[in-house]
This record gives C-alpha cells, sequence and structure tokens, in this order.
C-alpha cells in the first residue's frame, strides 16, 4: 500500500466515523478530523463525536480545540492540520483525514482564498436578482465574469455564486485568478481520496435514527448545560446543526418534538449540499454500500486506498 495520506468523506450519518475506525485499527493510523463543529469542547453528542474509548483506541487529532465561546477558522484548521501531519509523520503514522467539512478538504488542497472583506450591499442585490430570475441566472452571470469558478460551483449554490459574483465586482479580478496564488497544505497527487455513498433512503433512515438518538442521549441537557457553564455560544458553535434548534427550543420557541422533526429535516437537507459539494472533488472515488460500518465496506475503501 502506498504511503499517501488517506483521506475518507462523506455525507453525515453515512458511516465515516466506524468506517474510519476498523481501517485506523488495521493500518495503525492516525485520524485527523475533518469537521468543523467536532473543534468545540463540550458539543458531544449532537457531533457525534468519537467516544473516549474509541480515541483510546486510535489517536483522533483537531477534536475538542476550542471553547464553544469562541471561533475556529478555516485558516487555523489548516495551520493545525499541517501539525497534525507532521506529528504523525515523525512517529512513523500514516494519517487518515476523515469528515464532511468540504470547505476544510478544500483549503487543504486548494489553499485558502480570503478575498475581500463581504459587501452586505452587494451580496443583497445579488440575492435579490436570484430571486427575480433564479440562481442559475446568476451562475450564468458568472460563467461570464469567472468561467473557471463557474466550472466548479455548482448552479444552484447561491451562497458560493454570490460570494464568486462580489469577489469579481470587488476586485476586478476572477475569483478563480486569485485562488491561485494561495497554495494548499496537501497536494492531490499525495492523497488518496474515497467517500461513501449509501441508498439515499438509507441515509435518510439513519440521519432520522441518529436524531432521535441525539435526543435520547441527552442533546437538550447537553446545550442546557454548556450555556449554564458558557452563558451563551460563539456564532459558529450557535449555529451548529441540532444546536441551533435546541437553542430555539430552550428560548421556547418550539416542543422538543418539533424541534427534533425539524433537526431531522435540516440534517437530510444538510446532507444533500455535502454530496453536491464532495461531488465536486474530481479526486474523489466513491464506494457504494448499504452496510457502512460492515466489513464489505471497510475492505472496499481499503482496496482504494491499497491501489493509490
Amino acid at each position: 500500500m502506498s504511503e499517501k495520506i488517506l483521506v475518507l468523506m462523506g455525507a453525515t450519518a453515512s458511516g465515516k466515523s466506524g468506517l474510519a475506525m476498523k481501517i485506523a485499527t488495521e493500518l495503525n493510523a492516525e485520524i485527523v478530523s475533518m469537521d468543523s463543529m467536532m473543534v468545540y469542547r463540550g458539543m458531544d453528542i449532537g457531533t457525534a463525536k468519537p467516544s473516549a474509548e474509541e480515541r483510546t483506541k486510535v489517536r483522533h487529532h483537531l477534536i475538542d480545540m476550542v471553547e464553544p465561546t469562541e471561533e475556529y477558522s478555516v485558516g487555523r484548521f489548516c495551520e493545525d492540520a499541517k501539525a497534525a501531519l507532521g506529528a504523525a509523520s515523525s512517529r512513523g503514522r500514516r494519517v487518515l483525514l476523515v469528515g464532511g467539512t468540504a470547505l476544510y478538504w478544500r483549503a487543504l488542497t486548494r489553499g485558502l482564498f480570503e478575498g475581500p472583506p463581504a459587501s452586505w450591499e452587494v451580496r443583497a442585490r445579488l440575492k435579490e436578482k436570484a430571486k427575480e430570475k433564479g440562481t442559475p441566472a446568476l451562475h450564468e452571470m458568472l460563467r461570464k465574469a469567472d468561467p473557471e469558478a463557474a466550472k466548479k460551483i455548482h448552479p444552484n449554490d447561491l451562497r458560493r455564486v454570490v460570494r464568486a459574483l462580489e469577489v469579481v465586482e470587488l476586485t476586478g479580478k476572477p475569483m478563480s485568478e486569485m485562488q491561485k496564488s494561495s497554495p494548499g497544505v496537501i497536494d492531490r497527487e499525495d492523497a488518496v481520496v474515497t467517500a461513501a455513498k449509501l441508498p439515499r433512503e438509507l441515509l435518510y433512515q439513519r440521519i432520522n435514527e441518529r436524531v432521535e438518538v441525539m435526543f435520547e442521549e441527552g442533546l437538550v441537557d447537553e446545550v442546557r448545560g454548556l450555556l449554564g457553564k458558557h452563558g451563551r455560544l460563539g456564532r459558529s458553535a450557535s449555529q451548529a446543526l441540532g444546536y441551533r434548534e435546541v437553542l430555539e427550543h430552550l428560548e421556547g420557541k418550539r416542543g422538543v418534538s418539533e424541534t427534533m422533526e425539524l433537526v431531522k429535516k435540516k440534517t437530510r437537507h444538510f446532507a444533500r449540499r455535502q454530496l453536491t459539494w464532495l461531488r465536486g472533488f474530481e479526486e474523489t472515488r466513491w464506494v457504494e454500500t448499504e452496510e457502512p460500518e460492515g466489513e464489505d465496506a471497510a475492505r472496499a475503501v481499503m482496496g482504494v486506498f491499497a491501489e493509490g
């Protein structure tokens, strides 16, 4: 098997964590998390963090990095990931990057592009145009202004289309051109990237079941405890899927059952967006499975890694 960096991605509830534990144990590898919410201490249930036992068996990096009142940037993630890769290498260990935060993988491999500060005036105008003519119409504008960026952004991804057009308007330069001056931490040629792909109905079933388990295990009490300890959550932590809805529940906006159903719905929508983002990475090799925690799935992923 090659000594390339191994990467396992996939939508939420697609079985990444279970697969990662099997593979890391088999390869004596260390896991580097690519999850933007596992970095927050105390946010355990809603992020489905690896258990203490799992973290004892396999060394995990980039989990519990900051308090939920703090912000954790993409730039800091790149710095921390680089340090984790170096530490594992110094110990002679393989590295398995695991997660579903596409922005983190993009920053690691395509570079961190800060760009000009947001212009809320420009964004509001572009979003109003999207309401009038549809997001694909904005994507067509982007295709004319920055063809390379348009190829990489889905026509219905309003947030990224607006940002790319905003950059062109504010700087007079295509965003794709500016991104090239910001190299990444990892060369894609040095990584083998795979992702678990489940039938949609099965994925949705797993999402629904996971959300139910989170509430049974005490997600509401976890959020209540965080508020008791910190008084408030930071901007990013308070917007985390599941946590935002529970915060609203604690404010009296809806009951527990309604909140749980809303989290299920939003998580299904989020999973769809994740898959769209992941399909945008041409280096990804998909492994289809109906039993992501099973031995067959682990063998299939290991086979991709072995091929390099």
